[in-house]
């Protein structure tokens, strides 16, 4: 459903003129994509949604107005040989025209209006504002302070269709995400019929360049692991499990009828790791179920629900900066924006796993965290 954005008082660097042009995209569960599905082979791309047809004719259309960093064209990409297939990408311009980063010395760091934020924008970069029209929710409590969603373009790209999800920003809320802001992206992957669609959020510390709450969104046509990688269950009925065989950290499943209460659980989980100034990167893509609910191969094929993994990680602050790539919104996952050609041309699995280990917690540190967080989850 389409209509006029309507007139809302805003700390907000936009013109009344500006707010009745802007486009409102306004959704209930009825248009969740229930039955995608990971083609094997060379299959038909699946018919895009109003929600993917929206924010690809937005991004397209402030693409050819020139209003991004530079012009995003077809990438190159490689297949890292090795059991992770990890999917490299030369991304050049990102890593030298994108906005400098804010200069982040807590994960708690207060927002300050003073620096940039998305309420300094140009206002051509929002695509539309973006609503749940709650059946009935007024009356069940499922309202927010900050409901709405403003989906802005990201004018420095790291792919077809990069935006960003910022919850109400005249909130002006810092990077640490909300039950709201998690639903939010969960939602956001159920109404793409696109299983390449992907949601991240970088909490501060974890390379997240802004203190304003927001996370990212983007197409990536390749097929990551972290869609049917095998897990553990540590508490499966709040769908909390562990990743195996993969950079070590947790994941979350869940298809349309559980959103609300998966993303509940997901901020229980991501409070404590920012009461205890840890770090951590979220991933959120489409993907099969846990092992201990898929039954046959059609499964393993389904994309009809969503993984949401949560890697706990080494902080990091100041100018520190790999050459090659940063462990960030996208890395863990498998997805690798190189910055230069000599190291998206050479890099083996070895190299980036090196990388990799670099930003993961120590083994014996993450055990420990596995053990509060599930005792955590099964108290609350």
């Amino acid at each position: 459903m389409y209509k006029k954005m309507s007139l809302h008082p805003l700390a907000y660097n936009i013109s009344r003129k500006d707010l009745t042009m802007m486009l409102q995209f306004v959704y209930n569960k009825r248009e969740f994509v229930t039955d995608a599905q990971r083609s094997s082979g060379n299959g038909l791309a699946p018919e895009p949604s109003k929600f993917d047809m929206t924010i690809q004719a937005g991004w397209s259309d402030r693409m050819n107005r020139g209003l991004f960093r530079y012009h995003l064209d077809d990438l190159q990409t490689r297949i890292i040989p090795g059991q992770h297939g990890y999917v490299a990408q030369l991304n050049i311009q990102r890593g030298l025209q994108r906005r400098k980063p804010q200069e982040i010395l807590s994960i708690q760091q207060e927002f300050n209006a003073k620096q940039f934020n998305f309420n300094k924008i140009n206002p051509e970069e929002i695509i539309f504002e973006m609503t749940n029209d709650h059946e009935g929710g007024k009356d069940k409590g499922q309202l927010h302070e900050c409901c709405r969603v403003f989906v802005l373009v990201n004018v420095s790209p790291l792919e077809f269709g990069h935006c960003l999800f910022v919850p109400d920003p005249s909130c002006c809320l810092p990077q640490v995400l909300t039950s709201f802001s998690i639903q939010v992206g969960i939602e956001s992957v159920l109404l793409s019929s696109d299983p390449g669609f992907r949601v991240g959020f970088n909490s501060l510390g974890a390379f997240a360049s802004v203190n304003h709450l927001h996370l990212h969104g983007y197409y990536l046509h390749h097929e990551l692991q972290i869609e049917s990688v095998q897990v553990k269950p540590l508490v499966p009925e709040k769908r909390f499990y562990r990743l195996l065989d993969f950079p070590a950290g947790f994941l979350f499943y869940t298809e349309s009828e559980c959103v609300e209460k998966v993303a509940r659980a997901i901020c229980q989980v991501t409070d404590f790791l920012v009461d205890s100034n840890i770090a951590h990167n979220l991933f959120l893509s489409r993907g099969c179920p846990p092992c201990d609910q898929i039954q046959d191969e059609k499964d393993h094929c389904s994309r009809k629900g969503v993984r949401i993994a949560v890697w706990p990680r080494t902080s990091c602050y100041g100018a520190k900066d790999e050459s090659a790539f940063n462990i960030a919104l996208c890395e863990l996952a498998g997805h690798l924006p190189f910055k230069n050609k000599e190291d998206y041309e050479l890099s083996t699995e070895k190299d980036v796993n090196d990388i990799i280990e670099m930003y993961l917690l120590p083994e014996a540190e993450f055990h420990t965290l596995e053990q509060h967080l599930t005792r955590h989850l099964m108290d609350v």
